[in-house]
């Protein structure tokens, strides 16, 4: 009875709700374990709408622009503070191959390590978050939005 409920809770909570939050958890598995675009493709969709920081601590979220048709044309609508700036598919999946090519394990220390690529600065806390790069510590707090206070005299 107990394996029964866990099947049904899973069911209700990743298979019949199909809201991107609810995919969330799934696409980052998937990612993580066969690291390919149409994976890196998932976890994109289903992260659109979050709230994201830069490694300065800049928030941001992404939205997925759409067609005529209604399907989404793989640009990346990025949305900072007063402004939005358009990301190319091209330049997501150039930092992740590049991620790739690197040691698992490496840590990397800036964005412009995974490459000189446009809208780099907003790639690496994606890559990050998903598992796929490793980052400083201070970083990552940045990144999650912890601000370290600092002593002062």
């Amino acid at each position: 009875m107990k394996s029964q409920n866990k099947v049904i809770e899973f069911k209700q909570k990743y298979i019949l709700d199909s809201s991107p939050a609810a995919q969330q958890p799934m696409a980052v598995e998937r990612l993580q374990r066969t690291r390919t675009e149409d994976a890196l493709w998932q976890a994109v969709v289903a992260f659109q709408g979050e709230a994201f920081y830069t490694i300065s601590g800049l928030p941001f979220s992404y939205t997925l622009k759409r067609g005529r048709s209604g399907d989404y044309n793989r640009e990346l609508l990025v949305s900072r503070r007063r402004e939005s700036k358009t990301l190319a598919w091209s330049s997501v999946v150039l930092a992740f191959q590049n991620a790739l090519q690197m040691e698992r394990g490496t840590v990397i220390g800036r964005p412009k390590e995974l490459g000189d690529i446009r809208g780099i600065s907003y790639i690496y806390p994606l890559l990050y978050r998903w598992g796929v790069i490793q980052v400083p510590e201070m970083a990552a707090e940045k990144m999650i939005g912890i601000e370290k206070e600092t002593e002062k005299p």
